[in-house]
């Protein structure tokens, strides 16, 4: 399922227009990047979390060279399956 087919769902759901279900679905994908990029945890029960994880940086090697170069320290998003999920998917 993409953004679109999730805005269409919702909007048959609740029984609301297209461009409410598509602010609706913006606001939440907006709010979980925002609270991602602040640092903080995000968790949805029964669904997954979402969370960032920090790499210090180290020694790596270009591929095509073999040349050393240092990479830089970054964070990456992460995304962990809730368990009900995880039961509800492997039944």
């Amino acid at each position: 399922m993409n953004k679109l087919e999730l805005i269409d769902n919702l909007r048959f759901e609740a029984k609301i227009s297209k461009s409410e279900a598509a602010a609706v679905v913006g606001v939440f994908f907006d709010r979980i990047a925002n609270a991602l990029a602040a640092g903080d945890r995000v968790e949805i029960r029964g669904l997954c979390s979402f969370f960032v994880k920090e790499y210090k940086s180290y020694q790596g090697r270009n591929p095509r060279t073999g040349e050393r170069v240092k990479v830089a320290a970054k964070k990456l998003p992460f995304s962990k399956c809730g368990k009900e999920l995880k039961e509800r998917v492997d039944y």
